[in-house]
């Protein structure tokens, strides 16, 4: 066992101990939030660090949490039986708008535009569908009756869902760390260079973006799903949107979109940042996180774009290689 994977034990059993020790509810709370918010902006990254930019996440949240919330209400089905068909519903969305945009090479600023179209339809869809969503007042799933919390996947206990969004956290990073060390990388690192060369050289483009965004899509749809469960309460502009979407593309790029842990770096700013202002300013700061989030994307992007997490890593590497006048005088020595 190497130092890295000791590391990465030994941090992952501190944070199962955490709620054990430190058991304050509203901490656990930003904790349970930033892990949610942190597997969201991970699975954008997955799509966005190919250079495929989508402003439909938002979209394919929406779709997790209300798919899950109105099958428990209006027929009695269980989250858990919910939350794999809202999953499904937003993946075969995804593939509905990704297919031909692949197929027929809509790419750059235009398949952001159909994303972004996309993300508006669905934010419109559950707006007019009010008797059934509550549209933009915002909508409840039911409690469960005593004893069926766990049908229900309906917990008062913080501790019990930190460690769900802990387990989902983890799990978030496990697939980025699959998919950086699989052939889907390399495929998709060519067709992000030149589409034309990558399919001279055997890539099945289509497939292969298909691939990638409809894994996105699925995490996506599970993070808006789990979120709902959580907070027993949703509205358009919580889970859905524009705005959600602009907000997962913020904090991966801040974070770090081409880093593991860059979009939990991301969550972590965005979710402090959103508390800070609420407890400090309360209603008179409503919407002010989004004009901060614009603010700071954009000097990130001109000074730091590989993000937060990203500059760090590149800062350590670059020191740690000798410098090329420490290289020049040690090879006459090794000559000798």
């Amino acid at each position: 066992m190497n130092r890295q994977t000791a590391g990465w034990i030994i941090a992952l059993l501190a944070l199962v101990a955490l709620p054990f020790v430190h058991r304050d509810p509203y901490h656990l709370h930003v904790l349970v939030l930033i892990l949610i918010w942190s597997f969201a902006y991970t699975s954008w990254s997955i799509m966005g660090r190919f250079g495929l930019v989508s402003l439909g996440h938002g979209g394919f949240m929406g779709i997790g949490a209300y798919v899950t919330a109105l099958l428990w209400n209006h027929l009695g089905v269980s989250p858990w039986i919910g939350i794999p068909l809202g999953m499904a519903t937003a993946g075969v969305l995804a593939l509905i708008v990704a297919y031909p945009c692949f197929r027929f090479r809509i790419t750059g600023h235009y398949f952001v535009l159909v994303t972004l179209a996309l993300s508006g339809i669905v934010l419109q869809v559950i707006t007019a569908t009010r008797d059934y969503t509550g549209g933009s007042l915002g909508y409840t799933p039911q409690r469960a009756p005593s004893g069926k919390g766990l049908l229900a996947l309906q917990f008062d206990d913080k501790t019990t869902w930190y460690l769900i969004a802990l387990a989902v956290w983890v799990a978030g990073l496990v697939i980025w760390r699959a998919i950086d060390r699989s052939m889907i990388r390399h495929a998709m690192e060519a067709i992000s260079e030149d589409e034309d060369a990558a399919a001279a050289a055997g890539v099945n483009v289509t497939a292969e973006k298909l691939k990638i965004t409809l894994i996105s899509a699925l995490m996506t749809a599970l993070a808006g799903a789990l979120y709902c469960q959580y907070q027993m309460f949703i509205s358009p502009d919580t889970v859905s949107g524009i705005a959600v979407s602009l907000q997962m593309v913020f904090a991966a790029i801040v974070g770090g979109v081409y880093v593991a842990l860059g979009p939990t770096v991301g969550a972590v700013i965005t979710i402090v940042l959103a508390e800070v202002l609420r407890i400090s300013f309360g209603t008179k700061a409503v919407g002010w996180d989004n004009l901060v989030y614009g603010v700071l994307l954009v000097l990130f992007i001109i000074f730091l774009p590989k993000g937060i997490l990203g500059s760090v890593i590149d800062r350590i590497k670059s020191s740690r290689k000798p410098s090329r006048g420490h290289e020049q005088q040690t090879v006459p020595i090794a000559r000798r």
